[in-house]
């Protein structure tokens, strides 16, 4: 099982509960409609990796404020990729199917550690940067649903395991990216950085 790290200790995630069409400029930019209810998929704990690979042309990054979950509630905070196979999910959506197969493959869902967070939520937003070139910004006064709400929808009826991830959803500026790209991500509050991480975009190694 993979691992994610929450103030130095290991943790297990039962799984990833995701958010999507958060962000109404990104719904925008990927020509969707603003859902009348939040949208909610599932990643399973194979899809975590702790390096970027490259996984094919039309495959996305999309940057998001991820928080760990104890005893049930939010108890810290991190910066994810949620990668996706863009022109699967298009077609998969089109014919009304589950996203499972452009959003929950493996190497698809990337984290920073998670530091502890007991602050005010209206102060975190996230920054990704490729290549030193700021390409995604984006946090709490932008969602369309927030972390409180998020929280609640999800275990109304789903329970939360202790290291269980929640992604919040990713702001316009998503796209694809090549080998070699770096990716810088930070969470925020306010103007202090609470977590930054690197990624180098890689081949996946041949068996």
């Amino acid at each position: 099982m993979k691992k994610v790290i929450f103030n130095s200790k290991k943790l297990i995630p039962s799984k990833i509960v995701c958010i999507g069409r958060n962000y109404v400029e990104h719904i925008k930019e990927l020509n969707n409609e603003i859902p009348s209810s939040m949208v909610i998929f599932n990643k399973p704990n194979s899809s975590i990796s702790h390096e970027l690979y490259w996984i094919s042309e039309d495959c996305h990054f999309e940057g998001e404020i991820c928080f760990v979950i104890e005893k049930g509630e939010i108890a810290g905070v991190g910066f994810g990729l949620d990668l996706t196979k863009r022109e699967l999910q298009t077609k998969l959506k089109s014919k009304g199917l589950p996203w499972e197969r452009a959003k929950a493959f493996d190497n698809s869902a990337l984290f920073s550690e998670f530091v502890k967070f007991d602050g005010d939520f209206k102060s975190l937003r996230l920054e990704l940067l490729i290549n030193d070139k700021l390409v995604q910004s984006g946090g709490y006064d932008l969602m369309i649903y927030k972390p409180a709400e998020i929280l609640k929808e999800i275990k109304s009826f789903m329970s939360l395991e202790d290291g269980d991830i929640v992604m919040t959803g990713t702001p316009k500026g998503v796209g694809t990216y090549k080998t070699g790209d770096k990716f810088v991500g930070r969470i925020y509050s306010d103007e202090k950085i609470l977590i930054e991480k690197t990624w180098i975009a890689k081949l996946f190694p041949k068996p």
